[in-house]
């Protein structure tokens, strides 16, 4: 500002003292370009000050992180106890640091091998947090999460997430080739299995459209791809692993509902038949499912079938109308 200022006051009076002689038009722009030199470099010295402040900043979350105590020792193979359930909450209740609420609240339920549970709720009732609570990327405050009858805080981490595949909310492809980002899921799956995934995925028939097929190249966050196509490729990168428990986490919100249909017809019929969460903003996605849970603010609304769902839940029976409105009505 003062810079700018004195540019303004160097012109006026330069520009009279070049009006009565005393001053050269040379001398004038000479000066000018000093003074333009000079706030040239105190703008270079205030951004130096912003990178230094940031980071300064940035050292110190850093810090903060390679401060954290090591967690509790845990077991790499725990026992698993004959007859229990594949995923089992207990009065699960977790808080994000920080947040003045519970993002979920006494959560209950139990899914056995091979079933599928839905989950549904309004934006923020706490779907995503729930689901990331399996492979313990975050601790609940109370309550206790069992894989096979196992605490999952017993579990080794690896040893645990080996054991998931989760499809992010936003589908997320890495530079390279597709070949490469199923790799990503497992490292030494054979061709065979990377196309088994694509077909599963509902994702072959775009992949063999392309010139290259697996060695297509993909730009940086899949830019070359659809929003559908991402996410079957994001779908077909979890399923090559193989995972005993699959998690959707609302990732066919960009597939009609043709291509979602097929593609849960094709999870139900894969041979290893994997403990399947699909969290979903449509009942049609998760209608078919074993066991649906519906959220209201973090808190269970109603759990049962989607025609009990119907009948006891009114918020389950209020999103359900909303999305099969018809003309003359709603639609049960």
């Amino acid at each position: 500002l003062f810079i700018n200022a004195g540019i303004l006051i160097l012109v006026y009076t330069g520009a009279l003292r070049v009006n009565t002689g005393t001053l050269t038009t040379g001398q004038l722009i000479a000066l000018y370009n000093y003074m333009s030199q000079v706030l040239v470099e105190l703008i270079k010295l205030a951004n130096l000050v912003i990178t230094l402040t940031r980071a300064a900043a940035s050292g110190d979350r850093v810090e903060s992180i390679l401060e954290m105590p090591v967690g509790e020792q845990r077991i790499s193979d725990p026992s698993v106890l004959k007859d229990a359930p594949k995923v089992s909450f207990e009065n699960v209740s977790f808080r994000y640091p920080g947040a003045a609420g519970n993002a979920v609240e006494n959560i209950s339920f139990s899914v056995r091998a091979g079933q599928t549970f839905g989950i549904i709720g309004g934006t923020g009732s706490g779907k995503s947090t729930l689901v990331h609570l399996i492979p313990g990327f975050y601790k609940p405050q109370s309550g206790f999460i069992r894989i096979d009858g196992a605490d999952i805080r017993s579990m080794d981490t690896d040893a645990l997430r080996a054991r998931v595949g989760l499809v992010p909310q936003k589908p997320t492809l890495f530079s390279g080739t597709i070949e490469s980002n199923l790799r990503f899921g497992n490292e030494s799956a054979s061709e065979d299995k990377m196309w088994q995934a694509l077909r599963c995925a509902q994702a072959e028939s775009f992949v063999r459209e392309k010139e290259k097929m697996l060695q297509e190249p993909v730009l940086e966050g899949g830019a070359n791809f659809s929003g559908g196509q991402k996410q079957r490729l994001t779908i077909a990168r979890a399923l090559v692993r193989e995972p005993e428990i699959l998690i959707l986490d609302d990732s066919s919100s960009a597939l009609d509902f043709a291509t979602d249909a097929q593609l849960r017809a094709a999870i139900r019929a894969l041979p290893w038949h994997p403990t399947v969460f699909i969290v979903s903003q449509r009942t049609s996605s998760i209608q078919g499912c074993d066991m649906i849970l519906v959220l209201d603010n973090g808190l269970p609304a109603g759990l049962g079938r989607h025609e009990e769902l119907l009948e006891s839940c009114p918020l389950y029976r209020e999103i359900h109308a909303s999305q099969n409105r018809k003309e003359n009505g709603y639609e049960a």
